[in-house]
Formats: structure tokens, C-alpha cells, sequence
């Protein structure tokens, strides 16, 4: 397996941050179309998953062409239909004694709720197991930038769980900017349509029994303690401060990684957010009696129903200063110059604004220019970002010794950091200036708590 090279003792955090994230998308080697039939058996990965009964399946499912060895889940029914898929696959619950007995594992994938995401991922490559994880890559900064100096240090296979990245949609979008289709891009504009989980709730006051079925003190791994509740598991947790990372962080990377290499974008100088506890109208609430039909609480529990963050970079070469915004919980961003007032924005897209024009795509690309004159004299670029074979191929063939596939930690930690700097400035509802060389916010200590904050007594990075 070829080890990825370390970067140099001169070159500084900041700098090898925006060099991650300003690189070329590479591509692996593994032919297009090349089927598990024509391999030999030497060539088959033994891979495990842990947290496989929620989205953790589907990251199975994609790297089915491989041995599938072993499992692990907290929750026997969820995990049961998984298990049964994979009748040669050995089944745990608890993934640290599947480590510890499965010594014939080569990779590990991670799809369990976001606050477990590091522990088990770094349990793995300290045993020098290749490692795929779900987005977002961690649940706080410091954990992400663990993990990708774990990875690199080793010589690691790693892939964060963006599956767009590198499609057609998101190369075509990174195409239109590289040829200048707006001109210089001075702001961008994402919106998503979640949450559609509960957000601005209180704490639950009951505690209902634990389901035999579910080991809850694997469940909380490293997250502070307390009672088991269906307020978290099995898809709550998202909404939750302690399990998860809110819509932001929940989705943001499927949409970054199509605009951050080609606008050389690092990590942001700073981030505000305005968040509400407004009242979502009854007509937008999903079905699900835990969203309180009256007023949400400002709980200090969970994430807000709808905010508003705005992340600055600074120049970048010959580029200008950059300021992104992001709005969620219903909230989208005015029609951009160019775009009839008749025509209402989708659920989620986003908008490019540049000195020659605004563009506009899907939440992980697709674009499509607002301004009629732009469109009539922009030429279209050809595509010469080479695409995909395959997302989950890519993680399987770089684990073979191919090349880095295109989300691995050295970029998913780039975007992953600015969606986690933008989680902090919800969960505080204010403007923080961040020192990127240093990890830390020069003006928060309140800020600087989040970015490492404390395990649970037994649990340890």
C-alpha cells in the first residue's frame, strides 16, 4: 500500500489546509467497469462495518463486490435484516471486541451517529485498518484534525461518505467556475431543506425502559450520560448537541466539496450565525409527535430550527475575499440579480454570485447561469475532470494501493472543519474569529470549549 507523504515541519497548518482543499480531484486507477467476477481472491478486501441498521447499510451495500467479514451494531433489530444479508459476516455488538478478535480485517467502515464517528475510526487505524466514515467526518474540530494526522501518519485508505463528490453534476459546476463562467465569485449562497428531525426541544422528562435489544452504553460511547430515550435513537440524535451536528453539519459537505477545491477555498478567518426559535409553521413540521406544536425551547440541548451562518475567506492568490452563507430550517437567501421574482427558489440549491453574473445549482451541482446576456456569450467548458468510476470504488481501490480517493480525510477535513466552525456559531449565536495555525478563537472562550470538548469518564480518543 503506498503511504501518503507527510506534509513538511515548515509548512504551516493554514497553508496545508488550503492546499487540501485547492488540489485537483484525483482519480483512481481501477478501470471503468471492471466487475468483482474478474478479480482474484488475493485482490478481495476484508472489510467490517460498524453501525450497519441505519445509513451503514448503504455504505455496505457499496463495497458488497468485496468479502464483507464482520459487523457490528448496538441494536439487534436494526441490525438483523443487515446480519442477514451477509450470512458469512461475523456479528457483534460491540465493535471493540470485533476488533480485537477479527484480525484478518483490512478496512473498516463507520456508520454510526456522529459522535462516535472518531473513536471507532481511530480504534480502526490504530490497527492499521483502512477507514471509510459517515459525513459529517467528526463531530468536533479537534477530532477531525486527529483523525486525518492518524491517517496520514499511517499511510491510511480513507473516504468520508460524500457521494456526490465527483460526479458529473458537481465536476460540471467546478468546471463553469474554473472558466469563469460569473467572473470572480464574491459570495456563495447554499440552502437545505433540513432539518426534518426535531430541533429546539427540550430535554425529554421521562425515561422510558431501555429495549433489551439495544446495548445503550455502546450507543453513548464517548457522549455525556444519560437515560435512554426514542428522542435519540435511532434517528433523532442529528438535532441533539451532544449526538450530533444539526442540519448544517449533517449536510453541508455534499455540498462544499463541489466548490471548495476550484475557489481554492481553506479554511474561513471567521463565522457569525443568527439562529431563531420561531415557530416553524404547522404545514412545513413532519409527522412526528416529538416536534412540539407550540413554540420551540431554546434548550440549550439542541440545535436551532432555523438559522443563518456566514463564513469569510480571505483572498486567496489572485482571487478576492469570499463570504458564504448558509440557511436552513426553511430560511432561503434572496433572488440573486438575473432571476425573475416569479420563480421560487427549490428546497435546497445553490447560488454562485460573481462580477460578470450569478449561477445557479442543485444542492450538489448542476449549474445553470441567471443572467440572459451571460448566457448567450459564455462557452460552455469541456469536461475535462475525469469522472468517477464510483464513489465506494474508489475507497476499495485506493485501499488496494490505488490513488487517494476524492473525499478522503486530507480534504473531507477541510470542509468538514468549515461546516464545524459554522456548527459553533449556531450553538452560540454569534460572530467568532478563528485562528486556524492554532485551532482556536482568538475572541470565545465559550467557543473554544467546543472545540475539544471532554469524553465521557472511560472513553478516550
Amino acid at each position: 500500500m503506498r503511504a501518503e507523504k507527510s506534509l513538511s515541519p515548515k509548512l504551516s497548518r493554514r497553508t496545508a489546509l488550503a492546499a487540501a482543499a485547492a488540489a485537483p480531484l484525483i482519480i483512481p486507477r481501477h478501470v471503468l467497469g471492471q466487475t468483482a467476477d474478474r478479480k482474484a481472491p488475493s485482490d478481495t478486501l476484508n472489510i467490517a462495518g460498524v453501525g450497519i441498521g441505519g445509513m451503514g447499510q448503504n455504505y455496505v451495500a457499496g463495497c458488497k463486490s468485496e468479502n464483507i467479514a464482520a459487523l457490528a451494531d448496538v441494536d439487534d433489530t436494526m441490525g438483523a435484516p443487515v446480519f442477514a444479508l451477509y450470512p458469512k459476516a461475523k456479528t457483534y455488538r460491540d465493535y471493540r471486541r470485533m476488533l480485537e478478535k477479527e484480525k484478518g480485517i483490512d478496512a473498516v467502515i463507520v456508520g454510526t451517529p456522529d459522535h462516535s464517528h472518531a473513536v471507532i475510526a481511530m480504534a480502526a487505524m490504530g490497527l492499521g485498518k483502512h477507514v471509510y466514515v459517515a459525513k459529517p467526518m467528526t463531530r468536533t474540530i479537534h477530532e477531525a484534525r486527529t483523525l486525518t494526522k492518524a491517517a496520514r501518519d499511517k499511510g491510511l485508505a480513507t473516504q468520508m461518505s460524500v457521494q456526490s463528490c465527483c460526479s458529473d453534476e458537481s465536476l460540471t459546476t467546478a468546471e463553469w467556475l474554473r472558466a469563469g463562467a460569473v467572473g470572480d465569485v464574491r459570495e456563495i449562497h447554499v440552502w437545505s431543506d433540513r432539518p426534518v428531525w426535531p430541533q429546539g426541544i427540550a430535554r425529554p422528562k421521562d425515561t422510558p425502559r431501555t429495549p433489551q435489544t439495544l446495548d445503550w452504553d455502546i450507543w453513548l460511547g464517548p457522549a455525556p450520560e444519560r437515560p435512554y430515550h426514542p428522542f435519540y435513537h435511532p434517528f433523532d440524535f442529528r438535532g441533539w448537541y451532544d449526538f450530533g451536528t444539526g442540519a448544517l453539519g449533517d449536510m453541508a459537505c455534499h455540498s462544499f466539496h463541489a466548490f471548495f477545491p476550484v475557489l481554492k477555498l481553506g479554511i474561513p478567518s471567521s463565522v457569525s450565525a443568527s439562529v431563531t426559535f420561531a415557530r416553524v409553521p404547522a404545514g412545513d413540521m413532519p409527522a412526528d409527535p416529538k416536534w412540539s406544536r407550540s413554540r420551540p425551547v431554546e434548550s440549550g440541548e439542541t440545535f436551532p430550527p432555523s438559522s443563518i451562518v456566514t463564513w469569510d475567506f480571505p483572498s486567496r492568490g489572485n482571487l478576492p475575499p469570499l463570504r458564504m452563507f448558509w440557511y436552513d430550517g426553511g430560511l432561503k437567501p434572496p433572488l440573486p440579480p438575473g432571476m425573475k421574482l416569479s420563480r421560487e427558489l427549490a428546497g435546497d440549491g445553490v447560488i454562485f454570485v460573481g462580477d460578470k453574473g450569478s449561477m445557479l445549482t442543485g444542492f450538489t451541482g448542476g449549474p445553470i447561469l441567471l443572467d440572459n446576456d451571460r448566457q448567450r456569450t459564455f462557452e460552455k467548458p469541456p469536461k475535462t475532470m475525469a469522472r468517477s468510476q464510483g464513489h465506494y470504488m474508489e475507497w476499495i481501490d485506493a485501499c488496494k494501493g490505488g490513488a487517494p480517493a476524492n473525499c478522503n480525510f486530507e480534504f473531507g477535513s477541510v470542509i468538514t472543519e468549515a461546516a464545524l466552525l459554522g456548527v459553533v456559531a449556531q450553538r452560540l449565536g454569534r460572530y467568532l474569529e478563528w485562528d486556524a495555525e492554532n485551532a482556536r478563537f482568538t475572541n470565545s472562550d465559550e467557543a473554544n470549549a467546543l472545540v475539544d470538548p471532554p469524553y465521557r469518564t472511560g472513553w478516550s480518543l
